[in-house]
């Protein structure tokens, strides 16, 4: 599993929350969540960010690019 990939599902995990409710958050198919934490498919620069906003951390860290 890439680090996207992983880190996306620990943040959603450590907040107890359904993919469901973040792909409803995000206003995007939960199948195109899934498909996210599974690297099926990978969120644009848009949807990176707005990922990123909601799970307070930095789009770098979601890369991989830098630590908490």
């Amino acid at each position: 599993m890439k680090i996207f990939e992983r880190r996306l599902k620990t943040l959603r995990e450590e907040k107890e929350l359904a993919k469901t409710t973040v792909a409803k958050f995000l206003g995007i198919a939960e199948g195109t969540y899934r498909a996210y934490e599974s690297g099926r498919s990978e969120p644009s620069q848009e949807m990176l960010v707005k990922i990123a906003r909601y799970f307070g951390v930095s789009v770098s860290y979601l890369l991989g690019e830098e630590d908490i």
